[in-house]
């Protein structure tokens, strides 16, 4: 097995995974690391040597602070011909996630700082990965499966390497004022 040599807080879309899933293991390299469909709040996130059981309170508290709530996959979208992705309507629920998270740990912004907005998306493929061609077809077959409903109840805490197969779940990060993380490995100092 690999050490993880990365780490990332996601928010996983199961709801997603049957309209998406033949479609990310070809045209999205998250997909074949074992990342579920998921919208990212916070990547690159600490090194896996600095996630302990502090950090894994630290991400329950901002997460316990959030409600549940319901969202809806209504579009493909596009960054570019680039990447193609599927819009939440309920972009500023993604987005308050991100700030509360980086809030809490500001040396971590979303992309390294790399973007000044991260809009946030549920990737289903990238054209380094696919031809255009291809990433349109995909678009067609998903967009027909649309809207996909999904209730946003926890985040996951994850790591792997640049590795098929090495992303796995840290912790889990129930949304909601009665919740608590569960440690779902204990590889977390």
């Amino acid at each position: 097995m690999h050490e993880p040599t990365q780490t990332a807080v996601i928010i996983p879309v199961g709801a997603a995974e049957a309209a998406v899933s033949k479609h990310r293991i070809r045209l999205d390299l998250a997909a074949s690391w074992g990342v579920p469909a998921h919208v990212t709040v916070v990547f690159p996130f600490l090194p896996p040597s600095e996630v302990d059981h502090d950090v894994v309170s630290r991400l329950a508290g901002v997460f316990a602070a959030a409600s549940t709530f319901v969202c809806s996959f209504e579009t493909c979208e596009w960054f570019g011909d680039d990447v193609l992705w599927l819009a939440p309507d309920r972009d500023q629920q993604f987005r308050d996630l991100t700030v509360r998270v980086v809030s809490e740990f500001p040396d971590y912004p979303p992309y390294g700082g790399q973007f000044d907005d991260v809009v946030p998306h549920l990737t289903v493929g990238e054209s380094q990965y696919g031809t255009v061609a291809e990433l349109r077809a995909a678009a067609a077959d998903v967009s027909s499966q649309l809207p996909i409903a999904a209730r946003i109840d926890h985040a996951l805490l994850v790591a792997g390497t640049d590795r098929p197969g090495t992303w796995h779940t840290l912790a889990r990060l129930p949304l909601g004022a009665a919740s608590r993380a569960s440690v779902v490995r204990s590889d977390c100092g």
